[in-house]
């Protein structure tokens, strides 16, 4: 899938970074994400609603969440670019419906972890999200400018994006550390 993001049609960029409290040797996002339970995606954001795992035509992994971001309900398709213990790479046409109706936006997630030092690393939760063409054509019907839908996605992905984050992180340190997802944050 070739990433549309260009000046022009930016939305929103969101990079949110914490510390998870587990060595760089037994963190692996690949792993978590690919096998995160429905229940665990839901307790890291009050605006998660269901996530799951499945593949495209090809065969590469993709990731399904729907969610809330902001006031628009988004329902993602993840599709797998790179997944290694350390970065996740996904691009998505993600379904966005509103009161205003429905169109479709492009969303790049990254997921990072890096050494702090022999106890602790960085996780970085990264979202790009971008026009698309039919995205463009529902904000001209709606009478919104590019600047006004990409002012309220900016607003709503960052405040979703730091909700999540540390909770993201959290859930990856008990996998790391216990090998489970559903221990007490």
């Amino acid at each position: 899938m070739e990433i549309l993001q260009t000046p022009e049609n930016a939305l929103s960029e969101s990079i949110v970074s914490t510390v998870i409290n587990a060595p760089i040797e037994k963190v692996d996002i690949a792993d978590w994400l690919l096998h995160l339970p429905d229940a665990e995606y839901q307790r890291c954001s009050v605006n998660h609603i269901a996530a799951g795992i499945t593949a495209n035509y090809e065969g590469t992994p993709m990731s399904i969440n729907v969610e809330f971001v902001g006031t628009a309900l988004v329902v993602q398709h993840y599709v797998f670019d790179e997944a290694r213990p350390d970065y996740c790479r996904m691009l998505s046409i993600s379904d966005t419906v509103t009161a205003s109706g429905r169109s479709r936006v492009q969303v790049l997630w990254e997921l990072k972890a890096e050494r702090i030092d022999d106890q602790t690393s960085k996780y970085t939760n990264s979202i790009h999200a971008t026009a698309t063409p039919e995205f463009m054509e529902f904000i001209r019907k709606n009478g919104i400018t590019l600047a006004q839908a990409a002012k309220a996605r900016q607003d709503a992905s960052d405040a979703h994006n730091h909700e999540e984050t540390p909770l993201f992180a959290k859930s990856i340190e008990n996998k790391a550390l216990y090998g489970k997802y559903n221990l007490p944050f």
